[in-house]
């Protein structure tokens, strides 16, 4: 891993001198070395750390409320909104590549073996970003190309699930934190996005209420009627017909008349046009997602001290 000196950091971040020096030692944001003489050297990752709060405090974040939130959860949630490069995917996409070869035929302990130790030697938000999504993208895909058989996309969308759920069931309920409502509507019946969207809002410090698949409009309505919440996430992950992507859409601006409603998923987008002229925010992935909830959290911390 590279090292650079203050002057080059500034350059490379857009930051003053001064800026970085009291981030560092007012709010411990970067732990920069010291070469033999002396000289401050910070790494690749700090830069990249640097340059995140940065961005961060563009859309609204305060640096008080960034520096709140620790050193070690800044780095992991930059790591899930840095776009993975290439090189960086590419050990993940030879594991991709083992993985579906255990499934035809199907090798359960090989598959299990590989994925469960994988997953066990990454920060888990990164093996939902780098592993788990994207196998599950390509089970999904082979799938609707009739290469995969249902029993066997199950299978790994309900290995995928457990997983999500026993991590979720570790973390603590922050009851005091923002209450954001997470489902998939009528008709959706594909959530592992939306599970792992609750997964990051919870390790984020969100009240979270998952509520799962195939979610009838009444009833999402008459819960956030009983729970107020500030923020309701939906994933539409179907591209609908004309006609029913219509009926959705009503419902959704009927939905935001009354709370903050946002949407992702490759349903959500190709409704991208007629959103534009709506309340309702699409995040089309997951760096939109973090802003979104980073300024949720900033605003309602803001509240709690007023």
């Amino acid at each position: 891993m590279n090292t650079h000196r203050i002057h080059r950091v500034a350059k490379l971040t857009g930051l003053s001198k001064d800026v970085i020096r009291v981030w560092e030692r007012r709010y411990g944001l970067v732990k920069p070395s010291r070469s033999s003489n002396r000289y401050r050297e910070y790494s690749d990752e700090e830069v990249a750390l640097l340059r995140f709060v940065k961005n961060q405090m563009e859309q609204g974040a305060t640096i008080g409320s960034l520096a709140a939130e620790g050193h070690d959860s800044l780095v992991a949630r930059m790591r899930i909104a840095t776009p993975v490069s290439p090189e960086d995917q590419k050990p993940h996409d030879r594991l991709l590549d083992d993985l579906m070869g255990s499934l035809d035929p199907l090798d359960k302990a090989g598959f299990e073996r590989r994925l469960n130790g994988a997953v066990a030697v990454i920060p888990f938000e990164e093996a939902v970003q780098r592993i788990l999504l994207p196998l599950q993208r390509r089970i999904g895909e082979l799938w609707h190309e009739g290469r995969l058989s249902i029993a066997v996309e199950h299978y790994v969308t309900k290995i995928i699930q457990q997983k999500l759920f026993s991590v979720m069931n570790q973390l603590p309920v922050n009851e005091f934190g923002p209450r954001i409502l997470i489902a998939c509507p009528e008709g959706e019946t594909h959530e592992i996005g939306a599970q792992a969207v609750a997964y990051i809002a919870a390790t984020k410090g969100c009240h979270v209420y998952y509520l799962g698949p195939n979610l009838p409009f009444s009833d999402l309505l008459t819960f956030c009627e009983k729970i107020t919440p500030d923020l309701v996430l939906l994933s539409l992950t179907e591209v609908k017909p004309e006609a029913a992507a219509l009926q959705q859409l009503q419902e959704l601006e009927q939905l935001a008349t009354r709370w903050s409603v946002a949407v992702g998923g490759q349903g959500a987008r190709a409704m991208g046009d007629r959103l534009r002229d709506t309340k309702i925010e699409l995040l089309d992935d997951l760096t939109a997602l973090h802003s979104r909830l980073m300024m949720l959290l900033s605003t309602h911390r803001a509240a709690a001290r007023s």
